[in-house]
């Protein structure tokens, strides 16, 4: 009898809460899996399912995200050990997790904090409110893989926006895995979208697209390529997020700056009765 040869796994985008293959029909391998290379057609794809799922998200409550974003710890934390097969250091995943469980502590607290009633003079009630921004494309960084992803993805939909996240070329499989991983979650279809592949090719397509409100460039680490998605990002004024990445410490306390950098405040005015 000759050996039998394993079925090698095909890993395919992640778009509207399904799994496309790569309309240009390209892959490439990692650790002896097919990863797809994501093509600018499957760029505008995933921005077109996360505008759709903006109403939706946007308009959930707050606790109901919180809970969905439990629910992905949950989920996460019962596939522990598939992703420390995939290479993933066991004290990275469990930071991931925690990382879940801290955004989704956020989720309707945030708008007490950052809201309220405004002191003003004359006899009106001033309030302010942080709305979410919209689509948001995400590049997320090199390393940590996991911890990384989950740290640019979390606070980015947990105050109702939706991503489109360009994962990291050279190791995607943790992020493939937590494709799987969020589709078993309860997340409504469209809110995250994930392109594996090159992010030189998805990446400027994004940047410049005109229905994507917020751009964050957290992985790209070519500070020539960051300029040049900047200049595209102008183009209809898109809120971009350039931080540091490089010495940036994944582990520590996160901090609230990635939730409120990506909102926006809405202020009413309202007479008072008499």
């Amino acid at each position: 009898m000759s050996e039998r040869v394993a079925v090698r796994k095909t890993y395919k985008l992640f778009i509207g809460g399904k799994f496309p293959r790569s309309e240009s029909g390209r892959s490439y391998i990692v650790q002896d899996s097919n990863v797809v290379l994501a093509s600018r057609k499957d760029a505008r794809d995933a921005v077109v399912a996360a505008r759709a799922a903006v109403k939706g998200w946007a308009g959930a409550t707050a606790y109901n995200r919180g809970q969905i974003l439990y629910r992905v710890a949950e989920m996460l934390e019962g596939r522990r050990e598939q992703f420390i097969a995939l290479g993933v250091p066991a004290a990275e995943v469990d930071a991931a997790i925690d990382r879940w469980v801290w955004y989704a502590g956020w989720s309707d607290k945030l708008p007490q904090v950052y809201g309220g009633a405004n002191p003003v003079a004359g006899p009106y009630f001033n309030l302010s409110a942080p709305e979410p921004t919209g689509v948001v494309a995400v590049v997320a960084p090199e390393a940590p893989a996991l911890l990384g992803l989950v740290s640019v993805i979390a606070p980015a939909i947990v105050t109702g926006n939706t991503v489109v996240v360009a994962a990291s070329p050279a190791q995607p499989l943790p992020a493939v895995a937590l494709a799987e991983v969020l589709a078993t979650s309860d997340l409504p279809g469209g809110v995250v979208n994930l392109l594996t592949g090159r992010i030189t090719e998805t990446v400027p397509t994004l940047a410049a697209h005109m229905d994507v409100n917020a751009i964050d460039l957290t992985g790209v680490s070519d500070a020539e390529l960051a300029a040049e998605l900047e200049v595209k990002a102008a183009e209809n004024l898109k809120r971009v997020l350039r931080p540091a990445a490089a010495d940036h410490d994944w582990f520590a306390d996160p901090g609230v700056g990635r939730m409120t950098v990506l909102l926006e405040t809405k202020t009413v005015w309202h007479p008072k009765g008499v």
